[in-house]
């Protein structure tokens, strides 16, 4: 059963994702998982390096992380940056970065400055060291960022501004000069910058890390090669800044991190070193699946099914539902109508919304948005009337 308006967030997005697909195999298959929010793993691309890597012996890549992460490894990914290997710092996966960084650089009392909507990892790995947290909002069709609304949500006691680019939910880009203003905040009031890009790599050269973009020695870039590349089973992240900031964290993860795989991360170092086949594999996706995404959503704008831009690049979209306000019972109600989950807006702060995943094979895609076309039109006039469920105007 779709789940009720009172128990709306009272789990964690992992707890919901969880949960969602576990309902789905009790009763019936998961058809469209249009939560997903990366390209498909590419398992016989990750065969292929595992074989050249290991098939006749051990690689040199294959190499300890314990002291400095995998040389290789960071040294791709300093040369990418266009910066010196000290400031970069290997990690298990993106959100090992941003632990790390919260834990080295704030402390019980500090406050956070984090985005909105956003992912909630921001904010729960905050709270759960002791530290408050603060929203400023992303506003309009494409979530722009406003750098004088960001600067009057700032408190004494702030420490951080905590954002994504490209966005997560939306998929939006940040421009470099809305980055440089940004930047040029955190130099005002003493802050540090935390820009998550695990999506970036989608929008190709019309995006640079922030981290390159030389603005301030407070900007920090944290990536991974999970989104980009689908490789979530490898936990390889990173994060890149000046090594002043970089320093304290290097020396917490001295003595808090042992759990990255040597394995894992050589294999990451083979797919950094030569990612071509990983990107054509990725943009290939992409081009068959964006097409696709463009005529529902048209049709969804002229229909008056939704409201919102779709992002220029990424493989997500972030629209809102027009006249659904309970996001988190539709997306239930619609997974058990026709085996289509969608993300709740409800999770990344904005009811009314959902986060689509489009880079999938194109027949199941279709499917997935044929599914939520008709959906969002027969749960408007299955729920007329009903309290909490539907927007009134």
């Amino acid at each position: 059963m779709a789940s009720s308006p009172s128990d709306q967030t009272s789990q964690s997005y992992a707890q919901w994702v969880r949960r969602s697909i576990i309902r789905n195999s009790n009763s019936r298959s998961l058809l469209v998982s249009l939560f997903e929010s990366s390209v498909p793993e590419p398992t016989e691309l990750l065969r292929e390096v595992l074989l050249e890597g290991f098939e006749n012996g051990v690689t040199p890549r294959y190499a300890s992380t314990f002291v400095k992460g995998n040389p290789y490894l960071v040294a791709a990914v300093a040369r990418d940056y266009g910066v010196c290997e000290e400031q970069v710092l290997t990690t298990t996966g993106a959100t090992g970065a941003l632990s790390l960084i919260y834990r080295a650089l704030l402390s019980t009392g500090d406050r956070v400055l984090i985005e909105n909507p956003s992912f909630e990892l921001f904010a729960s790995l905050a709270q759960a060291g002791g530290v408050a947290v603060d929203r400023f909002e992303r506003r309009g069709p494409r979530f722009a960022v406003d750098p004088a609304e960001v600067e009057a949500r700032i408190r004494p006691e702030t420490r951080m501004i905590v954002m994504s680019n490209l966005h997560n939910p939306s998929g939006m880009a940040v421009p470099d000069e809305t980055m440089r203003a940004l930047a040029a905040l955190a130099d005002r009031h003493d802050l540090i910058l935390v820009v998550d890009e695990v999506y970036a790599p989608y929008a190709g050269n019309a995006l640079r890390p922030a981290a390159s973009l030389g603005a301030s020695p407070r900007v920090v870039s944290v990536n991974s090669l999970t989104k980009i590349y689908g490789l979530s089973t490898l936990r390889c992240g990173w994060m890149v800044g000046d090594e002043s900031v970089v320093a304290p964290v290097r020396e917490l993860a001295r003595e808090v991190e042992f759990a990255i795989s040597n394995l894992a991360h050589a294999l990451a170092a083979l797919v950094a070193e030569n990612p071509a086949r990983f990107r054509e594999n990725t943009f290939s996706v992409l081009a068959k699946a964006r097409p696709i995404i463009e005529s529902y959503h048209a049709h969804w704008i002229t229909e008056g099914l939704v409201e919102g831009d779709l992002p220029d690049s990424g493989c997500i979209a972030f629209p809102r539902l027009l006249g659904i306000r309970d996001t988190e019972h539709f997306s239930g109600w619609l997974s058990d109508r026709c085996g289509v989950l969608v993300a709740p807006g409800e999770y990344f702060g904005a009811p009314g919304h959902v986060r689509l995943g489009f880079a999938m094979e194109p027949s199941r895609l279709d499917y997935g948005l044929q599914a939520l076309t008709d959906g969002l039109v027969t749960y408007r006039d299955t729920y007329r009337g009903k309290q909490g469920l539907l927007e009134t105007r």
